[in-house]
């Protein structure tokens, strides 16, 4: 579904990405770890397509097709969505509009889709409301889960989901986006992929991970099982990574 080959990317002329390589499979859960200011966030932000983030070496296929050059509408219809760690507030653009528009291009998503999935995501009572505006850090994630619901992408680019969620609201998070990565259908029925960044590893109690990565300095040094990764570097931090 994903490969990205050799990718060196700059923001403002500085170089925060060094020859990234990373295959993804449809149906595959990818789960990337790193300590702040790694690069994962920008790893996020140029797949999608980002005018700041600007690729000088290497390429990015997504379903067979080169979005290396492509904008972020065009990798948006191809299937690409991108769940912001710090999403903006828009005055003027309420919820439930965004909602519609997301979903307007595909005959299934009815106002009773929407409606129920506002319904079971809490959000029911946000939709004549500006985007983000005055919400709680767990109404923001909410929302933002609740649009990828709605737009349903092949590829869910998911940036710390449980960051600034309470325990309470964990739950109903990590069920949710298990469900879009169509965690209950064998693997070969699933034609959802999803890559997330993750800090605390709370999303790992709700779906299980087929592959971890650690970004340290804007290069991988760590490949394999989320969990394992995860274990050594709650004991012994990122710095056994680079040891290792």
């Amino acid at each position: 579904m994903l490969t990205i080959k050799d990718l060196h990317v700059e923001i403002e002329g500085r170089q925060i990405l060094h020859g990234i390589n990373l295959t993804i499979e449809q149906g595959e859960t990818h789960v990337l770890m790193g300590p702040n200011g790694s690069g994962k966030s920008t790893l996020l932000m140029t797949l999608m397509g980002f005018d700041a983030y600007v690729i000088t070496k290497g390429s990015i296929h997504f379903q067979g097709v080169n979005i290396t050059k492509a904008p972020v509408n065009e990798r948006a219809k191809l299937g690409l969505g991108l769940m912001f760690q710090r999403p903006p507030t828009i005055s003027g653009l309420k919820l439930g509009k965004l909602l519609e528009t997301i979903g307007s291009e595909n005959e299934n998503i009815t106002e009773e889709v929407i409606k129920n999935a506002a319904q079971y995501m809490q959000m029911n009572t946000f939709m004549e409301r500006d985007l983000n505006k005055g919400f709680s850090g767990g109404e923001i994630k909410r929302s933002e889960v609740l649009q990828m619901m709605i737009q349903r992408p092949s590829l869910m680019l998911l940036d710390e989901p449980e960051s600034g969620v309470d325990i309470e609201n964990i739950h109903l998070m990590g069920e949710s986006i298990a469900f879009i990565l169509q965690k209950k259908l064998p693997f070969a029925k699933r034609t959802s992929s999803g890559l997330i960044i993750t800090h605390t590893g709370y999303i790992l109690d709700y779906l299980d991970a087929d592959h971890g990565h650690v970004m340290i300095n804007g290069e991988f040094k760590c490949h394999g099982n989320p969990r394992e990764i995860l274990k050594l570097i709650k004991e012994k931090g990122y710095n056994e990574c680079l040891r290792c």
